[in-house]
This record gives structure tokens, sequence and C-alpha cells, in this order.
């Protein structure tokens, strides 16, 4: 292996540390922006197919919470395993960090196994469950017994891929997702209207897209280029290994697995009003997603060096990291928030051309999206626990916004406000979770910090 990959690693140590962290996230910030671009392409070439775009738009949206719950698992080894293996690597215990990688790569094929046959097998109860209506449902059922069949190629791309960054490479992610999101852009009309596939032609060049981001990173973490490879040794199950990466991943778990819940749970009322109300969801998710990326993006850049220093017993770069991201994060996210709240025509006007779904978010946006607009905070706050190895107060903090808050909040507003109260539920649940997120994690912070590990070995 050569020496100079080592030295892509060892600067999240010894460097300046804003442009660092900035060097990092940049191109994890620009892939995921392109990730998020060709998901919005599918809902934009779909919202505009003749005839059926507005219920195909909403069959499609029902997907998203089952897609996303699917997605989650990855998190587990990418935001669980990820963030120890890096832990590992400033502490120079390589060949911990090997069989953390070893052992995430089993996993997910683990998840992969059970996520996708379960699903398969009551696709079209859980597709009504999550607010699909007998105008909706062929659709749904079109879009998700085509994505499920690349299920693996999901799991691997995303949740591998941290474990470039942690290496100093986040070039090299970048790559991996700029190919799957251009590859996507490319297929989606060709299948959609070209090979007149409709929704179905959109399932497969998402399929085929993930199979070229899956086929990167596999392609670089078993190259002469990786500073941490995946080895075939460590590619065997070791049970302490797995229920490390088990317990910090199921923060990140309920993180991502919880966001399917706004589809469950507000898509389970919004159909008892009507699928307009279903397909305005389905855009308001997506503008979430707009505010969200960038901060995952980011994320993807100070988490690695958050670990990394953390494991070096490096306190004071630990602090600025944190700094830095709870400063930037929140602020960037304020100003995009503030500014679709502001324009929700426009964003609505660019995945339909219905004069009534345009209508229904122009006014249902600036509820859905009020309590995001400090979520920075949460995230910066949440992805720091998680970057020190906080799996207990990760999992609570995580479990708060969606399932303690969210879920309650559905039903009480709805009965109290109707469609009103569904969409101001999520609201309200976003920015309570972001001020009790950023209460604990100045309460809890310097205590960790306290209790940092020591650089073992060389």
């Amino acid at each position: 292996m050569d020496n100079r990959n080592f030295r892509y690693e060892e600067r999240l140590g010894q460097e300046n540390l804003l442009p660092l962290i900035f060097r990092m996230a940049l191109p994890a910030i620009t892939a995921q922006f392109v990730n998020l671009l060709y998901n919005m392409v599918d809902r934009i070439y779909i919202g505009h197919i003749p005839g059926i775009g507005t219920d195909a738009l909403a069959g499609v949206g029902v997907t998203t919470s089952i897609i996303i719950l699917i997605a989650s698992f990855s998190a587990i080894v990418g935001g669980g395993g990820a963030p120890l293996a890096a832990i590992a690597l400033g502490q120079g215990d390589r060949e911990r960090a090997g069989k953390i990688l070893g052992n995430g790569f089993l996993l997910l094929i683990l998840f992969t196994l059970c996520t996708s046959s379960t699903i398969y097998v009551f696709m079209e109860p859980v597709l009504l469950f999550a607010g699909a209506s007998e105008n909706t449902l062929s659709y749904a059922t079109d879009y998700l017994s085509i994505y499920l069949l690349g299920t693996l190629f999901v799991e691997m791309a995303t949740g591998l891929n941290s474990f470039i960054n942690i290496q100093g490479r986040p070039t090299v992610s970048m790559f991996a997702v700029l190919t799957g999101a251009i590859l996507n852009i490319i297929l989606d009309p060709i299948f959609i209207f070209w090979l007149d596939f409709g929704v179905r032609g959109a399932a497969i060049a998402t399929v085929l897209s993930q199979m070229g981001s899956a086929a990167c990173v596999l392609g670089f973490l078993c190259s002469r280029h990786a500073s941490l490879p995946l080895e075939k040794r460590y590619i065997r199950p070791d049970y302490r290994i797995v229920f490390g990466i088990l317990a910090l991943g199921a923060s990140p778990f309920v993180m991502a697995s919880t966001e399917s819940l706004v589809g469950f749970a507000l898509n389970g009322h919004l159909k008892m009003y009507g699928d307009i109300y279903v397909s305005a969801l389905t855009i308001l998710q997506s503008a979430m997603q707009i505010a969200g990326v960038p901060m995952v993006g980011f994320a993807q850049g100070f988490v690695p060096v958050a670990s990394y220093n953390y494991g070096r017993g490096n306190t004071s770069r630990v602090k600025r990291c944190a700094i830095i991201a709870i400063a930037i994060m929140f602020s960037f996210n304020l100003a995009l928030i503030l500014l679709m709240m502001l324009f929700p025509a426009t964003i609505a006007g660019a995945f339909t051309s219905d004069a009534a779904l345009i209508e229904t978010v122009s006014w249902s946006m600036p509820i859905f999206l009020g309590g995001m607009s400090i979520f920075g905070l949460q995230r910066a706050c949440q992805n720091m626990f998680v970057s020190l190895g906080q799996a207990k107060i990760s999992i609570f903090i995580a479990l708060l916004r969606k399932v303690i808050l969210l879920i309650p909040l559905t039903f009480l507003l709805s009965r109290l406000m109707g469609v009103t109260g569904v969409y101001a539920a999520e609201a309200i649940a976003d920015g309570t979770a972001a001020i009790c997120c950023t209460l604990i994690f100045i309460w809890q912070f310097p205590k960790i910090l306290k209790k940092a590990p020591q650089r073992t070995k060389s």
C-alpha cells in the first residue's frame, strides 16, 4: 500500500480545521445535492406524465416512506460503523478498523435479504398502510416492485461510502455518488418517455444508477488506493464488533428510519382528506430534503474529523469542530428554509402544472417547514454525538422527534385542526426536538470530552 494513502488519513488530525472541514464537506455536499437532484428528477418527470401525473406522483410519494425505511438500515453501518472505524484509526488500531469495515459489509448483505424479502411479500398491505389509495396503489406497486430488486446496490452504495470519507478521500466518495446521479438523470427520460415504461421506467433507471454507485464504492475499497481496504480476512462475523456497530448505528438508523414515519403517520391521515394532500406531501417532503441534504453532506465532512481527533484524545480540536459545525449548519439551514417558505409556489411548479396542487402546496409549505427553520441545531449536535460514539443520547434524540412527538401530535392536531393540523404536527415536532437536542448537547458535551480515549497504538 502506498504511504500517500496514510497521509490522506493523517491530515484529519493535523490541518487547519475550517478549511479542512470544508474540503471534506464540499465534495460530500456536491454529491448529496446531485443525489437529491436525481431523486427530484424522478418526481418531476413522473409529475409531468400526461393524464396521470398527479396520481402517479402520489403513488411514488407513498413508496418514499418505504424506501427511506429500507435505506435507513445502511445508516447502521455508515453512521455507526464508520465513526467507530475513524476512532480506531485515530487510536492507531488498524486491525479493529478493518474488522469494523468487514463486519459492516456482512451486515449490509443481511439487511438486504431481510428488508427486501419482507416488503415484497407484504407489499400491498404495507403500501395501503403508508397512504396508497385505489387510485394510486397500482403506480406505487409498479415502482416499488422494481426498486426492491436493487436493494443490495442501495445498501452497499450508501452504507460503505462513509468508510471512504474516514480515509480522508471525500472526492472519491463524491465521484461514487455522482456516477449514480448522472446515470439516473440520463436514464430517466429514456425509460419513462422514450421507451414509454412510465413509473416502472423511473424505478429501472434508479436501480441501474445505484448499481453504478455501488460498483464505484466497492471498487475503491477493494483497491490498493484504500488506506483501510475491504479485506477478505476481516469479512467474517465478530459479534463484539457487530454489537458495537449496532449500538452506535441505532441512532443514525432511528434518525433515518423515523423519517419514514412522516409518510406512514401523515399520509395515513391525509388520504382521508383526498389524494391531492398526499401529492402535496410528496412535494413538501422533497422541499424538506432540499434543506436536509446539504446538512447531511456537511456532516459527512465534519464527523470523520471529530471522530478521528476524539480517538487521538485531541479534545480542543473536537471543540473547535463542534463550534464550526453548529454555526454553519444553523445559519445555512435557516436561510434555506426561509427562502422556501417565502416562495412555495415556485417549488411546487417544478413538480406539477396542476393549479389545485400548487395552491395546496402554497398554503401548507410555510406551516410544514416552520419547525425546520431551527433544525440545523439538531443536525449539528446529533451528528456530533454520533461522531463521539454516544449511542444512547443519539438514540433518544432521534426517537424524540418522530416517535415521541410526531405521531401523538399527528393524531391530536388532525382532530383539532383538520388537514392543517396534520402538516402542523411536523413543524411542532421538528422545532421542539431541535431545542431539546441543543440543551442536551450543552449539558453533556463537556462531560463527554473529559472521557476522551487516548491513542494506544502507532
